[in-house]
């Protein structure tokens, strides 16, 4: 059912941003759902259509914002096994295989995580933040695996936004890229912004963007005549940005396995062991795994902190790689 929600701004809250507000004011609705109502003209202060999430507000403003509808034909259920590896009342965590992306988009309105889980479980609300992300607080690439949180209510979506928001979820992922990095272990802090060659793509840049941060520690390098210089890192995110580790690796020269996006080009290397350049050819992904994922649960009100191991087709490559360098 469409919904309407009228507020007037009351000593206290004058020069607050309007989404902030009216978030304060109906938790039922998150933030993110707020914002992306704005955008989409549902707002008026003072009968006004305002589009802008961080309009400050005036003292005695007339705020109402249309809610409509969700649009419940826009997502299909869609039977997939999720590999759940906990769940509550209040949210759960998913290992994501590589090759299923998390939400509706171009190309793809049927077929993802969040069509899954709304087979899994039918009570999932659309309002809880996108309506076309119901639940989801943060993503990673299709063609990377690992664990992802879902908030199944708008109070744990609201916090569980703002612990991203504020760089306090504990993220480490595990990888191999080409080559070895000096020194062994850094932090690598650039802006990331959109390419300028490629939409579709991200770059490192020193002067604008968002600001990303990775921490990067070197776990295995792999070198002798039988195979290509390869090294096994692991990653800590500060920050999240979109293809953060895939770009800042990019950055340094040193692409992921198995990137199709942000690689050099692949050459038949002289002398590799052959069932290792098979199994390099034969990755339909990147090797890029979201091992660890921490956070504070909103309701418990304790730290939660879970792994994951690296899925089969990455673990017989590095297997394969300790064999020979032995």
């Amino acid at each position: 059912m469409e919904k309407k929600i009228t507020l007037i701004v009351c000593d206290g809250d004058q020069n607050t941003r309007v989404d902030t507000f009216i978030n304060k004011h109906n938790k039922e609705i998150s933030r993110t759902r707020i914002k992306n109502l704005i955008l989409d003209q549902n707002l008026k202060i003072n009968n006004k259509i305002i589009k802008d999430p961080s309009k400050k507000l005036m003292l005695n403003d007339k705020i109402s914002i249309q809610i409509p509808e969700p649009k419940k034909t826009s997502l299909k259920p869609f039977n997939y096994n999720l590999n759940i590896v906990y769940e509550d009342d209040d949210l759960l965590v998913i290992n994501k295989p590589a090759g299923i992306v998390m939400h509706p988009g171009a190309g793809n309105y049927d077929n993802t995580i969040v069509n899954a889980l709304i087979n899994y479980d039918k009570e999932l609300s659309t309002s809880i933040g996108d309506e076309l992300r119901p639940g989801i607080v943060h993503r990673i690439d299709k063609n990377t695996s690992g664990l992802v949180v879902i908030a199944k209510n708008n109070f744990t979506h609201e916090n569980l936004s703002n612990q991203f928001n504020k760089h306090s979820i504990l993220r480490s992922y595990q990888l191999l890229i080409w080559g070895k990095l000096r020194p062994s272990t850094g932090r690598i802090e650039t802006f990331i912004t959109r390419s300028s060659k490629n939409r579709q793509m991200m770059e490192a840049s020193l002067t604008k963007g968002k600001k990303a941060i990775t921490n990067y520690k070197t776990l295995e390098i792999f070198e002798n005549k039988n195979t290509p210089t390869l090294t096994f890192l692991e990653c800590k995110l500060e920050t999240g940005r979109t293809h953060q580790i895939r770009v800042h690796m990019n950055y340094l020269g040193n692409s992921i396995v198995g990137d199709d996006k942000y690689k050099k080009k692949f050459k038949k290397i002289k002398n590799i062991d052959e069932e290792l350049n098979n199994l390099l050819l034969g990755l339909d992904r990147q090797f890029l795994h979201a091992k660890t994922l921490g956070f504070f649960h909103p309701k418990k009100n304790e730290e939660m902190v879970f792994t994951s191991n690296l899925p089969h087709e990455l673990d017989i490559v590095i297997k394969k790689l300790r064999k020979l360098n032995n």
